[in-house]
Parts: structure tokens; C-alpha cells; sequence
């Protein structure tokens, strides 16, 4: 049975930081690419950053320079560290493993920047 489970979201101040877990489980979590995707209310689900092979990493425009993605093979986890963050960055946060044509979600994890 497929699993991937985010922690680490909550309420955060304009220019704090947090970090997003995803943990993994029931697929070969190496041979896959682990994404973080983002969905603000009244948005579309946007891409924040992905991680492959090889620790070859993307970001979204909106978040390079602040967001670090990385992968623990031993431990099926992927993370997000995101810094300086902003309001604009408030959204649920989804954890996305994909490889061939198979592709999973997690439930998704709040994160909400407010003074």
C-alpha cells in the first residue's frame, strides 16, 4: 500500500522559516521522482520544487533562492526547507512521487505565513 505522509506545516511569520517531511512508503522510493507541489485557495496546484536521481533538483520560479529540496534514500524521506518565507507563499503543501506512469499524493500540509 502506497503512502506518502507530510509533517512539519503550521502557522509561520513573514520571514520565518519551516521544514516539510514527506515520508514514503509501500514503492521503491529511489527510482522515483519526489516533487513538492503547492495549492493556494482559488489557485491551481503549482509546482515547487522536484528531486531525481542524482540529487538533480528544479524549482519553481516563485521559490528558488529561498526553498532547498532533498531526498534520504535510507529513510524514503523527502524534505523542504523554506526560508524567508512570505504570505504569498500560504497553501497546502502536497508531497508527489512519480516514476513511469505511476504517480502518487500525499493528503497535503498546511502552511500559513501571518504576523
Amino acid at each position: 500500500q502506497v503512502q506518502l505522509v507530510e509533517s512539519g506545516g503550521g502557522l509561520v511569520q513573514p520571514g520565518g522559516s519551516l521544514r516539510l517531511s514527506c515520508a514514503a512508503s509501500g514503492f521503491t522510493f529511489s527510482s522515483y521522482v519526489m516533487s513538492w507541489y503547492r495549492q493556494a485557495p482559488g489557485k491551481q496546484r503549482e509546482l515547487v520544487a522536484g528531486i531525481r536521481s542524482g540529487d538533480i533538483t528544479n524549482y519553481g520560479e516563485s521559490v528558488k533562492g529561498r526553498f532547498t529540496i532533498s531526498r534520504d534514500n535510507a529513510k524514503n524521506t523527502v524534505y523542504l526547507q523554506m526560508n524567508s518565507l512570505k504570505p504569498e507563499d500560504t497553501a497546502v503543501y502536497y508531497c508527489h512521487a512519480r516514476h513511469s506512469w505511476y504517480n502518487y499524493w500525499g493528503q497535503g500540509t498546511q502552511v500559513t505565513v501571518s504576523s
